[in-house]
C-alpha cells in the first residue's frame, strides 16, 4: 500500500480530466510516448479495462483523487510464460514527485500477487532518462537493446528492454 498514491481502473467518468492532463502533458510526453488524447482513443483504452490480457491503472494522489499518471499491464501471457508488458507515464504537474515511483511499484506488486505474473517488461528508448531511473529505482534490470522496437509518435524508434521477475 502507497501513502501517497492508490491505483484505480479507469472509468468513463474520468475522460475529462484524463484528456486535460493528456493535453497539459505533450511537452512531457513527446517523443517518448502518446497517450489516448482524443475521446474516440479513451474509450478504446477503457475498452481494454475488461480484457484478461490487459490491466490499466490511474495513479491517483490520495486526499484529492487527482490523476497523477497511468500504469498499463498489456499482452498478458499465461501458461508457461506469466509474463507482461509494462508502460507508464506521469501527467504534467506531478513529475518528480515520487508519485510515479509508489505507482508503479504498487502495479508490480499487483503483477506479482494477485495477478500471479513471473515477469514484467518495460521498453523504454534510450534517451528518456526520467523512465530509465523509475525502471532501475522499481527493481527493473536492463536485458538488452531493440532497434525500431516499438512506433511512436509516427516513427520506428529504438527500446532498451528492462525486465523484472517475481522474487
Amino acid at each position: 500500500m502507497s501513502a501517497r498514491v492508490q491505483l484505480r481502473p479507469p472509468t468513463p467518468e474520468d475522460q475529462a480530466e484524463f484528456l486535460e492532463a493528456v493535453r497539459a502533458s505533450r511537452t512531457l510526453h513527446h517523443p517518448w510516448t502518446s497517450p489516448p488524447g482524443t475521446a474516440e482513443q479513451f474509450r478504446a483504452y477503457l475498452a481494454r479495462v475488461d480484457q484478461p490480457e490487459h490491466r490499466n491503472f490511474l495513479v491517483c494522489r490520495r486526499g484529492d483523487g487527482r490523476i497523477a499518471g497511468m500504469v498499463n499491464v498489456s499482452n498478458i501471457v499465461r501458461g508457461l510464460f506469466c509474463s507482461a508488458y509494462l508502460g507508464y507515464c506521469v501527467f504534467s504537474g506531478h513529475e518528480r514527485q515520487g508519485l510515479m515511483r509508489e505507482g508503479v511499484q504498487a502495479v508490480v506488486r499487483q503483477a506479482f500477487g494477485p495477478m500471479r505474473l513471473h515477469r514484467l517488461e518495460a521498453n523504454i528508448q534510450p534517451g528518456n532518462e526520467a523512465s530509465i531511473a523509475l525502471a532501475a529505482v522499481c527493481g527493473f534490470a536492463k536485458e538488452g537493446y531493440s532497434p525500431r522496437y516499438l512506433k511512436i509518435g509516427g516513427r520506428w524508434r529504438d527500446h532498451e528492454r528492462w525486465a523484472v521477475l517475481a522474487s
